[in-house]
């Protein structure tokens, strides 16, 4: 296991806080109680960005999961910014115990960003998905998965989480498991699969899927 890039100035950061915190306790305060909730709570923040390896379920057509947590809700919705018709949603909740690292559903070219400020609801709030702060790929998938398949990706932030991390934009490849963002402390992640193209749902609401590794959905239409 390791660390993700994107929590070392975090760690960094926390370290110099909470020990310059616990320096500063008053006369008389007992400094290894402080010492010892300090470390505890380091430890807990450097678990936080930990990035496990993860090995891949199912085969070239399987859309895996770009993120940890419990299956939230799978909805049929239309789609008008990217896929552009009806799609099958997934949404994944993450609260703060789980991995918050992002990885890509299939190999893909990102051909839509936008990043979108906003509030920061209770990521399972029916409201989350339009209100809160978030981010959207949407990604071409490669021909091997389907051909013209178009997927929409949403990185959404929570009551807690306030800091979208996604360091791929429009043109970029992706590679099937890639790391490509985060979303620091409890969130929301949500997957779009147009109902035009054949699939079958791997999932049902409840899951407890793994970033990485967990088949969400296996794509059965023809491959040109």
């Amino acid at each position: 296991m390791t660390i993700v890039r994107w929590g070392l100035t975090s760690l960094l950061v926390s370290a110099l806080v909470l020990g310059w915190s616990v320096w500063l306790l008053p006369q008389g305060m007992p400094r290894h109680v402080g010492a010892t909730v300090a470390v505890l709570l380091w430890l807990f923040i450097l678990w936080f960005f930990r990035n496990p390896r993860r090995q891949p379920k199912g085969g070239p057509r399987t859309l895996i999961s770009s993120a940890d947590g419990v299956v939230a809700d799978i909805t049929e919705v239309d789609e008008p910014e990217f896929i552009g018709g009806k799609a099958v949603r997934i949404g994944i909740f993450l609260s703060v115990f789980d991995v918050h690292v992002n990885r890509a559903p299939c190999p893909a070219t990102v051909r839509y960003a936008r990043y979108q400020p906003g509030r920061f609801l209770d990521a399972r709030h029916p409201d989350a998905t339009h209100h809160n702060e978030s981010n959207t790929l949407g990604l071409e998938a490669d021909s091997s998965v389907d051909t013209g398949l178009r997927l929409l990706l949403r990185q959404i932030s929570g009551y807690i989480a306030r800091r979208i991390v996604c360091v791929h934009g429009v043109g970029d490849p992706l590679t099937r498991g890639e790391l490509f963002g985060m979303i620091r402390f409890g969130s929301r992640t949500e997957l779009y699969v147009p109902l035009s193209h054949p699939h079958d749902l791997l999932v049902q609401v409840g899951d407890r899927v793994r970033c990485g590794e967990t088949a969400l959905v296996e794509m059965t239409g023809e491959v040109a």
